[in-house]
Protein backbone atom coordinates (compact mmCIF):
# COMPACT_ATOMS: atom_id res chain seq x y z
CA UNK A 1 0.00 0.00 0.00
CA UNK A 2 2.87 1.89 -0.51
CA UNK A 3 3.60 3.08 -4.11
CA UNK A 4 -0.20 4.66 -4.88
CA UNK A 5 -1.22 5.31 -1.40
CA UNK A 6 -1.26 9.05 -1.77
CA UNK A 7 -3.43 9.37 -5.08
CA UNK A 8 -6.90 6.97 -3.21
CA UNK A 9 -9.65 8.06 -1.15
CA UNK A 10 -8.07 7.96 2.76
CA UNK A 11 -11.25 6.49 3.79
CA UNK A 12 -10.52 3.67 0.94
CA UNK A 13 -7.29 3.17 2.50
CA UNK A 14 -9.06 3.56 6.17
CA UNK A 15 -11.27 0.81 5.09
CA UNK A 16 -8.68 -1.59 3.75
CA UNK A 17 -6.07 -1.18 7.02
CA UNK A 18 -9.05 -2.12 8.96
CA UNK A 19 -10.05 -5.09 7.08
CA UNK A 20 -6.06 -6.28 7.07
CA UNK A 21 -6.48 -5.95 10.65
CA UNK A 22 -10.02 -8.33 10.67
CA UNK A 23 -11.40 -5.33 12.84
CA UNK A 24 -15.42 -4.74 11.97
CA UNK A 25 -16.32 -0.88 11.42
CA UNK A 26 -18.01 -1.40 15.32
CA UNK A 27 -14.58 -3.01 16.77
CA UNK A 28 -12.62 0.50 15.35
CA UNK A 29 -15.26 2.81 16.41
CA UNK A 30 -15.23 1.21 19.62
CA UNK A 31 -11.75 1.46 20.33
CA UNK A 32 -11.05 4.96 18.56
CA UNK A 33 -14.19 6.42 20.57
CA UNK A 34 -15.89 7.38 17.46
CA UNK A 35 -19.63 6.64 15.97
CA UNK A 36 -19.94 3.75 13.77
CA UNK A 37 -21.95 6.33 11.51
CA UNK A 38 -19.06 8.39 11.61
CA UNK A 39 -16.38 5.74 10.54
CA UNK A 40 -18.81 4.75 7.89
CA UNK A 41 -19.07 8.27 6.36
CA UNK A 42 -15.18 8.65 6.28
CA UNK A 43 -14.52 4.86 4.86
CA UNK A 44 -17.10 5.76 2.01
CA UNK A 45 -15.93 9.21 1.61
CA UNK A 46 -19.44 11.07 2.92
CA UNK A 47 -17.53 12.91 5.49
CA UNK A 48 -13.53 14.41 5.09
CA UNK A 49 -11.63 13.30 8.56
CA UNK A 50 -9.52 16.11 9.66
CA UNK A 51 -5.54 15.51 10.40
CA UNK A 52 -6.00 14.52 13.76
CA UNK A 53 -8.68 12.46 13.14
CA UNK A 54 -6.60 10.50 10.53
CA UNK A 55 -3.58 10.17 12.97
CA UNK A 56 -6.20 8.85 16.02
CA UNK A 57 -7.21 5.84 13.02
CA UNK A 58 -3.80 5.28 12.27
CA UNK A 59 -2.95 4.95 15.77
CA UNK A 60 -5.91 2.31 16.66
CA UNK A 61 -4.87 0.51 13.65
CA UNK A 62 -1.56 0.28 14.91
CA UNK A 63 -0.08 1.52 11.31
CA UNK A 64 3.32 2.07 10.63
CA UNK A 65 4.97 5.60 10.76
CA UNK A 66 5.16 5.34 6.72
CA UNK A 67 1.88 4.45 6.33
CA UNK A 68 0.26 6.88 8.67
CA UNK A 69 2.37 9.66 6.27
CA UNK A 70 0.49 8.00 2.94
CA UNK A 71 -2.73 8.40 4.52
CA UNK A 72 -2.45 12.56 5.57
CA UNK A 73 -1.06 12.70 1.78
CA UNK A 74 -4.64 10.90 0.78
CA UNK A 75 -6.61 13.08 2.99
CA UNK A 76 -4.59 16.45 1.80
CA UNK A 77 -2.41 16.89 4.43
CA UNK A 78 1.36 17.40 4.61
CA UNK A 79 3.18 14.22 6.36
CA UNK A 80 3.67 14.88 10.07
CA UNK A 81 6.83 12.16 10.40
CA UNK A 82 10.27 12.80 8.90
CA UNK A 83 12.72 9.93 7.66
CA UNK A 84 15.98 11.44 8.42
CA UNK A 85 19.12 9.90 6.85
CA UNK A 86 21.02 7.46 9.84
CA UNK A 87 24.36 9.75 8.73
CA UNK A 88 22.67 12.86 9.71
CA UNK A 89 23.99 14.47 12.21
CA UNK A 90 20.77 14.88 14.05
CA UNK A 91 20.75 11.22 13.99
CA UNK A 92 24.47 10.92 15.76
CA UNK A 93 22.66 9.49 19.18
CA UNK A 94 20.88 6.65 17.42
CA UNK A 95 24.31 5.58 15.92
CA UNK A 96 25.65 5.76 19.29
CA UNK A 97 23.38 3.74 20.92
CA UNK A 98 23.14 1.20 18.00
CA UNK A 99 27.07 1.01 18.24
CA UNK A 100 27.26 0.29 21.91
CA UNK A 101 24.85 -2.09 21.62
CA UNK A 102 26.53 -4.19 18.87
CA UNK A 103 30.14 -4.08 20.45
CA UNK A 104 28.68 -4.71 23.76
CA UNK A 105 27.10 -7.87 22.78
CA UNK A 106 30.49 -9.24 21.36
CA UNK A 107 31.74 -12.03 21.42
CA UNK A 108 28.26 -12.50 19.91
CA UNK A 109 26.89 -11.55 16.45
CA UNK A 110 24.72 -9.23 16.22
CA UNK A 111 23.61 -7.11 13.21
CA UNK A 112 21.34 -3.79 12.45
CA UNK A 113 19.02 -3.91 10.09
CA UNK A 114 15.94 -2.01 8.37
CA UNK A 115 11.85 -2.72 7.69
CA UNK A 116 13.39 -4.35 4.08
CA UNK A 117 15.84 -6.87 6.20
CA UNK A 118 19.10 -4.68 4.55
CA UNK A 119 21.69 -4.86 6.71
CA UNK A 120 22.35 -1.19 8.27
CA UNK A 121 25.75 -2.16 10.91
CA UNK A 122 26.82 -5.50 12.47
CA UNK A 123 29.73 -6.41 14.48
CA UNK A 124 32.80 -8.15 14.50
CA UNK A 125 31.36 -11.28 15.84
CA UNK A 126 28.83 -11.89 12.85
CA UNK A 127 32.31 -13.49 10.91
CA UNK A 128 31.71 -16.64 12.32
CA UNK A 129 28.07 -16.54 10.54
CA UNK A 130 29.33 -15.13 7.01
CA UNK A 131 32.03 -17.77 6.71
CA UNK A 132 32.01 -19.46 3.32
CA UNK A 133 29.02 -16.93 1.58
CA UNK A 134 29.88 -16.07 -1.68
CA UNK A 135 31.61 -12.46 -2.08
CA UNK A 136 28.27 -10.94 -4.27
CA UNK A 137 26.12 -11.98 -1.46
CA UNK A 138 28.12 -9.56 0.70
CA UNK A 139 28.33 -6.62 -1.89
CA UNK A 140 26.07 -3.49 -0.26
CA UNK A 141 22.98 -3.30 0.18
CA UNK A 142 23.27 -6.98 1.77
CA UNK A 143 19.87 -8.60 2.77
CA UNK A 144 20.32 -10.19 5.66
CA UNK A 145 17.22 -13.01 4.68
CA UNK A 146 18.74 -13.39 1.43
CA UNK A 147 22.06 -14.00 2.83
CA UNK A 148 20.76 -16.65 5.10
CA UNK A 149 19.05 -19.09 2.38
CA UNK A 150 20.61 -18.60 -0.61
CA UNK A 151 22.17 -22.08 -2.02
CA UNK A 152 25.26 -19.88 -2.11
CA UNK A 153 25.06 -18.11 1.17
CA UNK A 154 24.72 -19.45 4.86
CA UNK A 155 22.50 -22.02 3.53
CA UNK A 156 25.12 -24.14 2.53
CA UNK A 157 25.88 -24.38 5.95
CA UNK A 158 22.87 -24.78 7.74
CA UNK A 159 22.44 -28.14 9.16
CA UNK A 160 18.43 -27.51 9.86
CA UNK A 161 17.80 -25.58 6.86
CA UNK A 162 14.36 -26.73 6.07
CA UNK A 163 13.23 -25.95 9.75
CA UNK A 164 15.29 -22.50 9.83
CA UNK A 165 13.93 -21.41 6.56
CA UNK A 166 10.40 -22.21 6.98
CA UNK A 167 10.70 -19.90 10.35
CA UNK A 168 11.87 -16.71 8.60
CA UNK A 169 9.53 -17.49 5.67
CA UNK A 170 6.57 -17.74 8.22
CA UNK A 171 8.12 -14.49 9.85
CA UNK A 172 8.42 -12.55 6.88
CA UNK A 173 5.02 -13.73 6.29
CA UNK A 174 3.83 -11.91 9.17
CA UNK A 175 5.82 -8.63 8.78
CA UNK A 176 3.58 -8.71 5.45
CA UNK A 177 0.26 -8.73 6.90
CA UNK A 178 0.99 -5.97 9.07
CA UNK A 179 2.60 -3.89 6.50
CA UNK A 180 1.34 -4.92 3.57
CA UNK A 181 4.84 -4.04 1.99
CA UNK A 182 5.27 -4.82 -1.95
CA UNK A 183 9.02 -5.05 -1.73
CA UNK A 184 8.29 -7.53 1.48
CA UNK A 185 6.18 -9.37 -0.95
CA UNK A 186 8.43 -9.65 -3.73
CA UNK A 187 11.26 -10.66 -1.41
CA UNK A 188 9.50 -13.24 -0.12
CA UNK A 189 8.52 -14.72 -3.24
CA UNK A 190 12.30 -14.56 -4.15
CA UNK A 191 12.93 -16.41 -1.21
CA UNK A 192 10.67 -18.84 -1.49
CA UNK A 193 11.67 -19.74 -5.07
CA UNK A 194 15.30 -20.78 -3.57
CA UNK A 195 15.98 -24.81 -3.16
CA UNK A 196 15.77 -26.82 0.11
CA UNK A 197 16.44 -30.43 -0.20
CA UNK A 198 14.89 -30.68 3.81
CA UNK A 199 11.26 -30.75 4.66
CA UNK A 200 10.13 -27.49 5.88
CA UNK A 201 7.20 -27.84 8.84
CA UNK A 202 4.22 -26.27 8.77
CA UNK A 203 3.91 -25.60 11.88
CA UNK A 204 7.04 -24.84 14.22
CA UNK A 205 7.23 -27.53 17.07
CA UNK A 206 10.04 -28.25 19.62
CA UNK A 207 12.73 -30.89 18.99
CA UNK A 208 14.04 -32.64 22.37
CA UNK A 209 14.85 -30.13 24.59
CA UNK A 210 14.68 -27.12 22.18
CA UNK A 211 13.06 -24.23 24.23
CA UNK A 212 13.40 -21.81 20.85
CA UNK A 213 14.16 -22.75 17.00
CA UNK A 214 18.05 -22.84 16.75
CA UNK A 215 20.14 -21.63 14.10
CA UNK A 216 22.63 -24.75 13.82
CA UNK A 217 25.31 -24.16 11.76
CA UNK A 218 28.65 -26.61 10.27
CA UNK A 219 31.56 -25.40 10.82
CA UNK A 220 34.28 -27.44 10.41
CA UNK A 221 33.85 -30.36 12.52
CA UNK A 222 31.87 -28.95 14.82
CA UNK A 223 28.31 -27.77 15.12
CA UNK A 224 27.41 -24.20 16.36
CA UNK A 225 24.06 -23.22 17.31
CA UNK A 226 22.16 -20.23 17.99
CA UNK A 227 19.00 -18.50 19.18
CA UNK A 228 18.05 -14.99 18.40
CA UNK A 229 16.31 -12.00 19.85
CA UNK A 230 15.13 -8.28 17.97
CA UNK A 231 14.77 -5.46 19.68
CA UNK A 232 13.55 -1.72 18.45
CA UNK A 233 13.49 1.77 19.52
CA UNK A 234 10.92 2.65 21.91
CA UNK A 235 8.44 5.41 20.92
CA UNK A 236 10.40 6.37 17.79
CA UNK A 237 8.89 9.47 15.82
CA UNK A 238 11.36 9.21 13.15
CA UNK A 239 10.44 6.45 10.07
CA UNK A 240 14.38 5.88 9.88
CA UNK A 241 14.37 5.05 13.85
CA UNK A 242 10.71 3.57 13.40
CA UNK A 243 12.34 0.64 10.93
CA UNK A 244 15.72 -0.15 12.44
CA UNK A 245 15.85 -3.13 14.26
CA UNK A 246 18.96 -5.12 16.51
CA UNK A 247 19.45 -8.83 15.67
CA UNK A 248 21.32 -10.59 18.20
CA UNK A 249 22.55 -13.64 18.48
CA UNK A 250 22.80 -15.80 21.71
CA UNK A 251 24.66 -19.46 22.22
CA UNK A 252 22.16 -22.25 22.21
CA UNK A 253 24.60 -24.16 24.01
CA UNK A 254 27.96 -23.91 26.62
CA UNK A 255 30.28 -25.58 23.62
CA UNK A 256 29.21 -22.51 21.07
CA UNK A 257 29.52 -20.23 24.13
CA UNK A 258 32.84 -21.09 24.23
CA UNK A 259 33.98 -21.55 21.00
CA UNK A 260 32.92 -18.01 20.39
CA UNK A 261 34.93 -17.17 23.42
CA UNK A 262 37.56 -18.78 22.10
CA UNK A 263 37.58 -16.95 19.18
CA UNK A 264 37.43 -13.36 21.19
CA UNK A 265 40.37 -14.24 23.00
CA UNK A 266 42.38 -17.23 21.63
CA UNK A 267 44.71 -16.92 24.59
Amino acid sequence: MTSTSASRPVGELLRQWRERRRMSQMDLAIQADISTRHLSFVETGRSKPSRDMILHLAEELDLPLRERNHLLLSGGFAPVYAETPLNSPQMASVREALGQVLSGHEPYPAVVVDQGWNLVDRNAATGVLLRGVAPELLVPPVNVLRLSLHPRGMAQRIINLGEWRAHLLHRLRRQISLTADPELDALWRELDGYPCDQPEPEIERPGPGDIVIPLRLRRGYRELAFFSTMATFGTPLDITVAELAIEAYFPANPETAAYLQHQHHPD
